[in-house]
């Protein structure tokens, strides 16, 4: 399906009946990486699998500002008529998550991130010197984005209200402490530290997800 909003054709998908459960995924990817877990969340929920600005059927883009892709979610939620969505990111989208619940605090019922930032050293060392050598030698815009935001500060985080759980594979490219940090300054927040696993290999194409987020959900 496409929905135009903020001057841009996003598409999604719309899977299930019951409560909204928007699926928001990473840099450079698209809503596909969710498509086993689309399979089993839509038994229960009515899931919506969007591709962010710039990624899979979605409009291209020029600039890449994560602002800019939770005021699409916003408006998403808003033209769609969702009440009170439950909100999954993951890397980018988990940004993307935090910034909404910061700015709309009634907006969600839920925000699960994993693998989510708050600022560019959020990154191991090793990953941001690797995207720096690839942003050198490419000039990718999507690249350009992860070095130079997310920049959400502690006042920022401390403004979400919604239930909130934070996770982050034991080997992640985002630095424990780091997700730790953005836990701690969420009052209503849960932290899980997925043991064995790394950035994404709980999520793409994989059920583990589900079974990660269980409790949190009832």
């Amino acid at each position: 399906m496409i929905i135009t909003l903020n001057n841009i054709d996003l598409f999604y998908e719309k899977t299930g009946e019951g409560k909204p459960f928007i699926l928001a995924h990473g840099n450079g990817e698209s809503h596909e990486i969710f498509n086993e877990t689309v399979n089993r969340l839509s038994k229960k929920y009515c899931v919506y699998a969007v591709d962010t600005r710039g990624h899979g059927q979605s409009s291209k883009t020029n600039e890449y500002n994560y602002q800019d892709i939770a005021d699409d979610f916003v408006a998403f939620i808003k033209q769609l008529n969702l009440e009170k969505p439950i909100f999954y990111g993951f890397s980018d989208g988990g940004i993307v998550g935090l910034i909404i619940a910061s700015q709309h605090p009634q907006l969600l019922s839920k925000l699960i991130v994993s693998g989510a930032n708050v600022t560019p050293n959020g990154l191991k060392n090793k990953w941001l010197f690797l995207f720096r050598f690839l942003y050198f030698f490419t000039r990718n815009k999507k690249i350009k984005m992860m070095l130079r935001q997310p920049n959400i500060s502690s006042k920022e985080l401390r403004q979400i209200t919604v239930r909130t759980l934070v996770l982050a594979g034991q080997k992640d490219i985002i630095k424990q402490k780091h997700t730790r940090y953005i836990a701690a300054q969420i009052a209503n927040s849960r932290l899980k530290i997925v043991e064995g696993e790394n950035h994404g290999s709980y999520i793409i194409h994989n059920t583990k997800l589900l079974e990660i987020i269980g409790d949190f959900l009832i």
